[in-house]
């Protein structure tokens, strides 16, 4: 078989670009070397936003962009997206008020919202807003922006792409593609060959290396890696509300409830010349946020208290900047052509918020090379399990199934939506679930993600399509590990 399209890359720059393509009737075949998410789309802060601090950088273009999308992205997706408040207490000789109050008006209007609320300045001694900050901040701001599951969001896209005809391959690692004739023809390292008329390479931080080692084509644009770390410890405040915090260099640290159960606390911005592999946080970053949350907080929060942290390259595109932290989250392409004829097109940088706008970007460019490609299709359409909105998917599912804890028909609908009956399959009690691997993870739900979401061994369920990781004991994690063959 011939592909229309072949994609280096299971993150969300690639598994978003499936869907498009796969749902305007090309052919499409997805590659990746390890597991969907597995690097920076699993790495991040876990938010869909429209980027309030990059208003600084008059990045407006990107602003508005990504404030469109997280209105569409809401509806999309409202099981595994939803509102959140944020809190931003305000500081002398930080960014001054009249600074904040601008910023925030533009962030109200930039763009449509009909969703979240609106910004508006709270007096912190008369709020329970306050409650985790300390006596001297008396007054904050407040806003709204929207959490995510980032990783489940990635497999919904490859799972939309895969319904629409997509093959998406895990475990598949490019190792040489080249031109021949008017095809690119791509093997593995399994000594599998694929032909394609077109090529994208969306490897995240692996772009440049497969521009050089795999493709070997002239890059004409370039990438800067930053390594970005979290923390997270036992939740540290009551209140579903977020806090944004301010440092001296400039940056901004954010505070966020995580899994019900914890406190998510990042992100770092360090400067990476490395090449790209897996990272760990350092101690200079985990001293890092330690001492601007401590900088706020009321109690003071101590390294024994952190009880997971990750770590994540960002690939940004280059723009020249000296600061890593300014340098610009929007995304370039980087369009390859051999007169006329297979394509093949780079992604450089990108971010969940804006995937869905990216990947219409990059399968618009890649049409013209398509007769028979269709148009653009996914503004309005919702992803796998948003067909519902989570409150009636919770309210069936307690009635579905009333032998399970309102913690763990919470967990299902917020993880699967509409479909988390696919799960349940008519069961009437928890033995009908099969083996129960503990914190409500049943036989049921994992012969589910092998089948149909791609998991292949234990580190998948617990630290990607679920973040059972925090909760599950060793012993738990090791016979989920020995059920799925080590």
């Amino acid at each position: 078989m011939i592909y229309d399209l072949i994609i280096i890359g299971g993150g969300i720059n690639g598994c978003a670009i499936a869907r498009d393509a796969a749902g305007r009737g090309l052919s499409v075949c997805l590659c990746e070397k390890n597991d969907l998410a597995s690097g920076t789309s699993s790495a991040s802060t876990k938010l869909i936003h429209g980027g309030l601090r990059y208003l600084e950088l008059f990045e407006f273009k990107l602003v508005h962009e990504a404030l469109a999308e997280r209105e569409r992205l809401l509806v999309s997706a409202p099981h595994i997206i939803w509102p959140l408040k944020f809190v931003l207490p305000h500081e002398r000789g930080r960014r001054p008020i009249w600074i904040l109050r601008l910023g925030l008006f533009l962030y109200d209007h930039l763009s449509w919202r009909k969703r979240l609320e609106g910004s508006r300045m709270v007096r912190l001694s008369a709020n329970d807003l306050g409650a985790p900050l300390r006596e001297e901040y008396s007054l904050a701001f407040t806003y709204s922006d929207c959490w995510v599951d980032d990783s489940r969001f990635v497999v919904l896209n490859a799972l939309d792409a895969k319904e629409r005809g997509a093959q998406i391959k895990i475990g598949a690692c490019v190792n040489d593609a080249r031109r021949v004739n008017d095809l690119w023809q791509v093997k593995l390292t399994d000594g599998q060959e694929f032909l394609a008329r077109s090529l994208v390479n969306a490897a995240g931080p692996w772009v440049s290396q497969v521009i050089d080692g795999v493709l070997r084509i002239a890059a004409h644009k370039h990438m800067r890696l930053v390594q970005g770390s979290h923390i997270v410890t036992r939740k540290l405040y009551s209140g579903d509300q977020a806090y944004i915090l301010q440092n001296i260099d400039g940056r901004i640290v954010f505070v966020i409830p995580y899994e019900q159960e914890f406190t998510l606390i990042g992100t770092t911005d360090v400067p990476y010349d490395a090449p790209p592999g897996p990272v760990t946080i350092s101690d200079s970053e985990r001293d890092y946020l330690l001492s601007v949350v401590n900088h706020y907080w009321r109690l003071p929060v101590t390294r024994e208290e952190i009880i997971h942290s990750y770590s994540g390259l960002r690939p940004l595109y280059d723009d020249g900047a000296l600061n890593a932290s300014v340098v610009t989250r929007d995304y370039a392409f980087d369009l390859d052509v051999a007169d006329g004829r297979a394509p093949a097109l780079s992604i450089f940088g990108g971010k969940l918020t804006t995937s869905r706008r990216l990947a219409e970007h990059a399968v618009d460019q890649l049409s013209h090379f398509f007769t028979h490609a269709e148009p653009a299709w996914t503004k309005d359409a919702k992803l796998p399990g948003g067909e519902r909105v989570f409150e009636d998917v919770y309210k069936s599912l307690r009635r579905q199934a009333p032998f399970l804890s309102e913690q763990e028909t919470w967990r299902l609908a917020r993880a699967y939506g509409a479909r988390a009956d696919r799960i349940l399959n008519n069961a009437k009690n928890k033995q009908d679930l099969g083996r129960d691997f503990g914190c409500g993870l049943f036989e049921a739900e994992v012969n589910y993600l092998i089948e149909y979401e791609w998991a292949r061994c234990a580190a998948d369920i617990l630290w990607r399509r679920s973040k059972l990781g925090l909760r599950m004991s060793a012993s738990q994690q090791q016979a989920l590990s020995a059920f799925m063959g080590g």
